[in-house]
């Protein structure tokens, strides 16, 4: 078969496509470039929001508009929280991934007429799930991988449909963990990036604590060829002083985090059952600015979550400026059926829009500032792009940059790491000269 793949939402999603890659190509398969030509459409679905759902639906749609004769694959998040008809010839959620290739090879064999319709039921949510581990997988491009590490969420937080539709916390183990590592460090990757659905609750399922997590990336940080680790996103609540402390010790780690905000009002937070107030952010904050000086902080924040008053938001545009975040990811509040917020009293669409409006315009603001503040730094730069006289990459805080060279002293390629100094900025990039 000719497979063709489209990914939706967040970074575990897009290894997970990786991974689905691997298997179609390991069993023979070819890859096709644009849908018209694929005999199997494979569209790794996003529930994230209601919006993420819409295009889930529209995505799939429109593979079999643009391919009648092609099978279409619903995989994903959104084809497993959907109740109903599914517009695909093959849904297999979060829990059936691995039976993918299976399924797709026997309707391709039969060489029956396809009707891109398919009923499903979502599951109920189990006590426990196990990790469905796809082993070493390859990023088809660049020089910087996610790895998965885990799986699930055990929080129910009031606004999120994810625990429905990747069920539990399930934990991969440290072998398979540490074997990809060095898997992919020997296959030229230079920068791993350390991925889950709620990261800081590896080994919760097998009893443990955050240490478990610090064990493990001190265990990847030794990989010979690694030459930067990043975290995906972090919860506030389980970052200890200990577990920082544990970070500064790697060799390897990148001064960027991601930690997860929601809101800077703690009356929204307590509705949104995060576990965690204002404060304690701030103080999480502060231990890792001491810890890592120069670091960037990026995070997420809803607007409009249920019930959220005038003062309620001017608290977050309050705080996300307190905090100097250097990247802000906004999302206005998605009703989700099935969550304990759709019950709740709802903002009005044109509030949400406004909010949103202003806190990107904060966002933008802040994430200039911070680049701005790079100015006569010394800078190393994961080259992924070469132009001309132009190197293109991030920074070890993960900012995006551009790196001037003379190509007297070299021309550099992807994969490389080189030194600037920053000269300038361009609102949330910089520009750096003299890299090789």
């Amino acid at each position: 078969m000719k497979v063709y793949f489209l990914t939706l939402g967040c970074r575990v999603n897009q290894y997970e496509t990786d991974a689905l890659r691997s298997m179609f190509l390991e069993r023979g398969h070819e890859l096709a470039e644009k849908p018209e030509d694929a005999d199997c459409c494979v569209v790794n679905t996003c529930s994230v929001t209601s919006e993420a759902d819409r295009k889930s639906r529209q995505m799939l749609r429109k593979m079999a508009r643009l391919n009648p004769g092609t099978i279409v694959v619903a995989a994903g998040c959104s084809a497993e929280t959907t109740d109903g008809k599914v517009a695909a010839d093959i849904v297999a959620g979060t829990k059936e991934r691995l039976t993918i290739v299976d399924r797709a090879e026997k309707l391709f064999a039969e060489r029956k007429d396809l009707t891109h319709e398919q009923e499903h039921v979502r599951p109920e949510v189990s006590k426990k799930d196990d990790f469905h581990d796809f082993g070493s997988v390859l990023s088809p491009e660049g020089c910087r991988a996610f790895m998965k590490i885990e799986d699930g969420c055990d929080s129910f937080c009031t606004y999120c449909i994810i625990p429905f539709a990747r069920g539990r916390v399930a934990s991969r183990s440290p072998e398979s963990c540490i074997k990809e590592a060095r898997y992919l460090a020997q296959n030229g990757f230079k920068e791993i990036i350390v991925s889950g659905i709620h990261l800081c609750s590896y080994g919760k399922d097998r009893g443990e604590d955050i240490m478990s997590l610090a064990k493990l990336l001190k265990q990847i940080d030794d990989t010979e060829g690694l030459e930067r680790l990043r975290l995906g996103s972090l919860e506030p609540i389980s970052m200890t002083d200990e577990f920082i402390d544990a970070l500064a010790g790697l060799k390897h780690i990148c001064p960027s985090f991601h930690l997860s905000l929601q809101s800077g009002s703690d009356t929204v937070l307590k509705r949104m059952n995060r576990h965690y107030d204002s404060k304690g952010y701030a103080s999480r904050v502060k231990r890792l600015r001491e810890r890592f000086p120069g670091m960037s902080l990026t995070t997420d924040i809803i607007v409009g979550f249920p019930g959220e008053t005038d003062e309620e938001f001017e608290e977050t545009m309050r705080f996300a400026k307190e905090m100097g975040f250097a990247r802000i990811h906004v999302f206005p509040y998605s009703l989700r059926e099935g969550t304990k917020a759709a019950s709740m009293e709802q903002v009005a669409h044109e509030v949400k829009k406004q909010r949103e409006s202003r806190l990107l315009a904060l966002a933008s603001d802040l994430s200039a500032e911070f680049a701005k503040a790079m100015k006569g730094r010394n800078e190393d730069v994961l080259v992924e792009k070469v132009s001309g006289l132009t190197a293109s990459g991030y920074t070890r805080n993960y900012v995006r940059a551009e790196v001037l060279f003379d190509a007297g002293n070299g021309v550099p390629v992807p994969g490389d790491v080189i030194r600037g100094v920053v000269t300038g900025s361009k609102g949330a990039e910089i520009v750096l000269k003299n890299g090789l």
